[in-house]
């Protein structure tokens, strides 16, 4: 039987950034709205920062954080693999990277057939947070 098909990674530089944003705030969590310019990006919280709601969906926990979505943009993105990664340069965000230099990125790629067969489910974040 295939393994569960996740919806969300992490490169190694990014599991090297929460690391170290960890030990200054906390438990993080991500959010990412698909708003326009920098509001499309995803942007990292201290852990309950962020209101999550019906509005957004969960797409799985990445490096131990929680990676939430708008649902309309995740109607858009719902047959994409998403990887978090890091860049050098400044967001004009709140996240919590930025004052660092660097700044949150998704990779991404269309799921495999046979991955879409196995898609790890989604639930809203508000069914998220009744769960905890």
């Amino acid at each position: 039987m295939m393994e569960s098909t996740a919806r969300i990674a992490a490169t190694p530089e990014a599991i090297v950034l929460i690391e170290r944003l960890r030990k200054d705030h906390g438990d993080l969590m991500f959010h990412q709205s698909g708003g326009c310019c920098d509001g499309s990006q995803p942007m990292c919280f201290e852990k309950g920062e962020f209101r999550v709601g019906e509005s957004d969906v969960y797409l799985g926990d990445v490096a131990g954080c929680g990676f939430f979505m708008n649902r309309d943009q995740f109607e858009y993105w719902q047959h994409t693999h998403l990887t978090l990664d890091v860049t050098k340069g400044r967001g004009s965000s709140f996240s919590l990277e930025i004052p660092l230099g660097l700044r949150f990125m998704i990779r991404s790629r269309l799921f495999s057939d046979e991955e879409a067969k196995h898609m790890v489910p989604v639930i809203s974040g508000e069914a998220y947070l009744e769960r905890k």
